[in-house]
């Protein structure tokens, strides 16, 4: 595999509504600022580049089939190759991926990734119900409804075997939006309280409106490279920022679609087939694994996602990395729901199972010289969502998976201050980082490590 560089990256903004202008539109509005970004006109770039991938989740919100050939066209890429993906919530870091592979492979130099959703065209509760269409419409949807209603019984179970609490739900939800904050692509930038949180409209308890992201029209670009691309890139005045930024590694895992057909194991088949390897090298956690396997605790059941804990896995090896707390400077991460950021904090091996409410709580995935009106007994290590994530920038799903990438790029650019108007949410220093991209009820979950080029 050839090495593969993320070079450039743009996101329209994220808002409720978008009246004013067509999908296409926005799409390019995010394209046009990824070229601008390294300094190439319209026209120039598009004659470089030798394809694209399409990321899009459902043709009912835009109610046109076949809408990534006319974003194709609209960005002047025909005839170049495309293809679209489509994977529900993980759509868009399945798009990131199937670009890395375009690359790698040497299938193209120059690779653009686009994905996009325009939700605003229908009620929410229809789409709701067109979410709630990628849970199995023959068993689940009937007795489930919609997927708040699958992630509250998720997380009730959580609180029920780990002890996990309400407040340190709102915790994760106080922390993202003061994030968004400072981040002008966000549809929602609030400084709230954890008394805020708790005392919003109930949707499904214990989750409340301000535990679950939104819906959102927007768009996101990614530009991957090869060195091959990089050069012709700058051979036409293209001004690539140093240092460069690497896809080290990708990860993807996949796990039935009814929870109830989803298998437990037992301890041993967990540590030899899902442990990290900092878990299989810790005594303590083995015997903290087998007294919660004694309690009666089966893996996954409906507390995690073994999906997330595959892909996690298999980048973390791709890139070399052992223990993902102490190596990772950040993570852009699929918090649709306050509860499933908490199950992935386990899930990503940032900390034990059973130990994601405490982890919320502690300040580890805050950001440092943020004021957050919180008792935070740890100060940070590795922030979480520093953009704000889903429940904050929001999540229009085609877009979102690339929307962390972005961010991601501009992290370990040292340009965030340059994009946002504001250098609050750079992390200082950062070399590593993580995306993280799931859909459904962790049915498929993309990770990939992006870092700097030594």
């Amino acid at each position: 595999m050839r090495p593969v560089y993320a070079i450039s990256g743009g996101v329209s903004k994220f808002a409720k509504a978008r009246p004013d202008k067509t999908f296409p539109a926005v799409v390019q509005e995010a394209y046009a600022y990824a070229i601008a970004d390294i300094g190439l006109e319209f026209p120039a770039f598009t004659r470089l580049a030798d394809g694209s991938v399409a990321s899009y989740f459902s043709d009912h919100f835009t109610r046109q089939l076949m809408a990534g050939i006319m974003v194709q066209d609209y960005l002047g890429l025909c005839p170049k190759p495309s293809h679209r993906v489509e994977g529900g919530g993980a759509t868009g870091g399945l798009c990131f991926q199937e670009a890395w592979k375009s690359v790698a492979s040497g299938h193209m130099d120059v690779c653009v990734a686009y994905g996009f959703e325009t939700m605003s065209h229908v009620e929410t509760w229809k789409g709701n119900e067109f979410i709630a269409l990628a849970s199995d419409v023959s068993f689940d949807y009937p007795v489930g409804g919609f997927y708040s209603g699958y992630y509250a019984m998720m997380v009730t179970r959580h609180m029920k075997e780990f002890g996990t609490t309400a407040e340190q739900l709102a915790h994760v939800s106080v922390k993202n939006h003061q994030n968004a904050f400072h981040n002008p692509y966000a549809q929602k930038r609030s400084r709230l309280t954890i008394e805020d949180v708790r005392t919003a409209p109930m949707v499904a308890w214990p989750l409340t409106r301000l535990d679950i992201c939104v819906m959102s029209d927007g768009a996101a670009v990614t530009l991957l490279a090869s060195e091959e691309g990089l050069r012709r890139l700058e051979d036409a005045g293209a001004h690539i920022a140093r240092p460069l930024v690497r896809v080290k590694g990708i990860g993807r895992g996949t796990d039935a679609m009814r929870m109830a057909d989803r298998p437990h194991t037992d301890y041993d088949y967990f540590m030899e087939h899902y442990a990290t390897e900092q878990e299989k090298g810790s005594d303590e956690t083995r015997r903290y694994y087998k007294a919660l396997w004694k309690q009666g605790t089966r893996y996954p059941g409906v507390h995690s996602f073994r999906a997330g804990r595959t892909a996690g896995n298999m980048a973390y090896r791709q890139a070399g990395i052992e223990n993902p707390l102490a190596e990772l400077d950040f993570i852009e991460l699929h918090d649709a729901y306050t509860s499933s950021e908490i199950q992935t904090y386990e899930d990503m091996g940032l900390c034990r199972y059973g130990e994601g409410g405490p982890f919320a709580a502690s300040g580890k995935a805050f950001m440092p010289g943020v004021e957050y009106g919180l008792r935070l007994s740890e100060k940070p290590v590795c922030p979480v969502n520093p953009s704000g994530g889903l429940i904050a920038c929001g999540h229009p799903v085609g877009a979102t998976g690339l929307m962390q990438a972005v961010f991601a790029i501009w992290q370990l650019q040292g340009s965030l201050g340059k994009h946002f108007g504001d250098e609050t949410l750079q992390v200082r220093g950062a070399q590593r980082g993580a995306i993280h991209s799931h859909a459904g009820t962790g049915t498929y979950v993309t990770v990939s490590i992006l870092e700097q080029e030594a």
